[in-house]
């Protein structure tokens, strides 16, 4: 049996599944809570996936979409590119459950890797909460504190 490293992160947004999902999967709404990262993919079964740096075209991350029920789950095999350490790890696997409430919307992210005491999730469980506090202030209050650096992973 393989060791498992694994991140789990829960947010709970005033929003409806529908707005989350779009904001998860537009690339251009991606970038203004991603620290000028855009999501790009056609979003079906099978389809490539990558995270782009808006600044100077860099593929942070690729993959390739698992699952997509929209506006219920988004399953991504994700590959990390730039830094060495993280890309060595291989692919990861980034699950987003959205649930329905009574006028909010549950958000779970879990980010796994079949290797134990993966950098890689040290680095998503940095990354993540800022992500999606960002993403949970656009949505609420229509604009986000993005700064200029995404520290879980900026070199």
């Amino acid at each position: 049996m393989t060791a498992r490293s694994t991140f789990v992160y829960v947010s709970y947004i005033r929003t409806t599944p529908e707005k989350l999902w779009q904001a998860l999967t537009d690339p251009e709404f991606t970038r203004e809570y991603w620290f000028g990262m855009r999501a790009e993919s056609e979003w079906k079964t099978g389809s490539a996936w990558r995270l782009v740096a808006s600044s100077d075209g860099r593929v942070w991350d690729s993959g390739q979409i698992v699952e997509a029920d929209a506006p219920r789950r988004l399953v991504i095999r994700w590959a990390h590119q730039i830094k060495p350490e993280l890309k060595a790890e291989g692919d990861s696997i980034c699950t987003m459950e959205i649930e329905p409430g009574n006028g909010q919307v549950k958000l779970t992210i879990t980010h796994t890797v079949d290797r134990e005491g993966s950098k890689l999730v040290e680095a998503v469980s940095g990354g993540w909460p800022q992500v999606i506090s960002n993403l949970k202030s656009l949505l609420e209050i229509g604009r986000s504190a993005v700064g200029e650096r995404f520290e879980a992973c900026a070199g």
